[in-house]
């Protein structure tokens, strides 16, 4: 069956479904962002939510000649436009250069590093080990280590989960 895809401004999603699941068969989603709309429906659908929309890969132009905004379009990797002034609210304070330099960091860069830090913190919470090359531990539980291959770690339980993780056979 033939369609055209629909993906209404974000504003307008929520009135959209309304209009979509009112229809008879109901008009289903071909995307997270996008409707199926079939052409009879199509030519009868409320002018107002299609204003701004993307139809089967182009902006909507009205037939009446109306302005019809501009979607937004990003480039992945690309810095965001600047913020107008009167988006931010009374009093705000402006991030210091340190943090603004990490939010224009590429979102593949911040991801990997979010997922190290994250993997490294998880490591080091759930097996209580001690990081390579730091020096011994102190106190209780100092003389704990692996009797396989050596290693320190802080509990037994961090033991435990290593020599079964690492030396599954033994």
């Amino acid at each position: 069956m033939n369609t055209i895809k629909v993906q209404p401004v974000r504003d307008l999603r929520v009135d959209f479904a309304r209009w979509a699941v009112a229809q008879t068969p109901k008009v289903r989603t071909c995307s997270t962002s996008e409707f199926a709309v079939p052409p009879q429906l199509f030519t009868h659908m409320p002018e107002r939510l299609l204003v701004g929309s993307v139809v089967d890969g182009h902006p909507y132009v009205s037939p009446a000649g109306d302005e019809t905004p501009e979607p937004l379009t990003t480039i992945p990797g690309e810095p965001l436009p600047p913020v107008p002034d009167f988006a931010y609210p009374p009093g705000a304070v402006p991030l210091p250069e340190q943090e603004r330099q990490l939010a224009t960091t590429s979102p593949a860069t911040a991801d990997a590093a979010m997922t190290a830090v994250l993997v490294a913190a998880d490591l080091a919470a759930t097996n209580h080990e001690q990081p390579a090359g730091a020096a011994p531990l102190e106190g209780e539980g100092a003389a704990i280590t692996c009797d396989v291959c050596g290693r320190p770690f802080g509990t037994p339980r961090g033991r435990d989960t290593h020599r079964r993780q690492a030396h599954p056979e033994a």
